[in-house]
């Protein structure tokens, strides 16, 4: 009986990682290690398991009910650590040892290499088995591993890793004034009660098709269940963004069932639409997406709503129809945002 890492995608419904872990006890296998990690078509699940099968039966079994990209190879006895304890291990050798980055993000992952690319080296490469890690602008680690293909999971764990070894930054106000490319300026601050009236009002100036596309029905106003949900950072984190006494936009980050993904939504009022701010927001969004350590962030749009489609493909998302052929999904990869300064 020998050790096997074993990782199959499956599709986002409930009841796969039963049919998974089913199959692979009928195979006579003892599950020591599991995770489940959200990538651009549906949801890795990853076992640790002593198992007396041979890999390729198990790979049979595992796409018998349902499993895809099932690949199995040998695990060995440093496999079986505990993961969280051997993550921190590491994070504190590389606080007293930023400069082996390369080899500690290797660990990480369990890379075959690490090492670092400059300049025009830092374009994405169309290989599952390369997985570039920004540092900088113009500096980045690339890993290779051949087995097991990086998924967007791991990104954001080399990303957080990263931020790691870079110097402290200083905190920012919650506030935070943005000049636009028009140079009207906003002031953004994050969501509270405070806000009640000012997001009312900024409901009721916004046109009924800006509504419609933020809600998928022109609703008049903020249901005041929702909006108390909107403001309970246990959900999630929103932003407005202010200018001369009123709520301009509202943008969500709103957490899911689903481990490692976040959604976001955006309302802006109709006078302020095409000057950047929404821009300006998902950014934001994105950053407090990673800060959490969020791997990934999805949004829904209307398939008409060319503004939307526009901004969220500017922010690095890729696209796709969803089983409702008037609704559009959009995906980002949290974990390969540069998170450093120019160098």
């Amino acid at each position: 009986m020998g050790f096997l890492r074993i990782r199959t995608t499956v599709d986002e419904r409930p009841g796969r990682l039963a049919s998974l872990a089913t199959a692979l006890a009928e195979k006579g296998g003892n599950i020591l290690g599991l995770s489940v990690q959200p990538d651009t078509d549906g949801t890795v699940d990853e076992f640790v398991a002593e198992i007396p099968a041979s890999a390729e039966s198990v790979r049979e079994a595992l796409e018998a009910v349902g499993g895809r990209r099932v690949q199995v190879v040998t695990a060995t006895a440093h496999d079986l650590t505990d993961e969280p304890t051997r993550v921190l291990l590491l994070a504190a050798r590389l606080r007293s040892m930023p400069w082996r980055l390369p080899e500690i993000l290797r660990e990480l992952l369990r890379a075959d290499d690490a090492r670092w690319v400059y300049g025009a080296d830092l374009s994405d490469l169309p290989d599952p088995t390369l997985l570039t890690v920004p540092v900088a602008p113009r500096r980045a680690i690339r890993l290779r591993r051949v087995e097991l293909p990086f998924t967007l999971t791991e990104a954001a764990r080399a990303a957080a890793l990263v931020r790691l070894a870079q110097p402290p930054v200083e905190a920012q106000s919650a506030e935070r004034p943005v000049r636009l490319g028009d140079g009207s300026e906003a002031v953004i601050r994050p969501l509270t009660s405070l806000y009640r009236e000012a997001v009312r009002d900024l409901h009721e100036r916004c046109s009924p098709e800006s509504r419609r596309f933020r809600y998928f029905t022109a609703m008049p106003s903020l249901p005041p269940r929702v909006f108390e949900r909107l403001c309970d950072r246990n959900h999630g984190h929103s932003i407005v963004a202010g200018h001369d006494g009123q709520v301009v936009a509202m943008a969500n980050l709103v957490f899911t069932p689903d481990p490692g993904i976040a959604e976001m939504a955006f309302l802006v009022e109709d006078r302020w639409q095409g000057r950047g701010l929404g821009r300006v927001l998902g950014r934001m969004l994105l950053e407090e997406a990673r800060d959490l350590g969020f791997a990934e962030v999805r949004a829904s749009f209307l398939s008409d709503n060319a503004r939307m489609r526009r901004l969220l493909l500017s922010l690095g998302a890729t696209l796709a129809y969803t089983e409702d052929p008037g609704v559009v999904e959009a995906r980002i990869a949290v974990g390969v945002m540069a998170t450093a300064s120019p160098s």
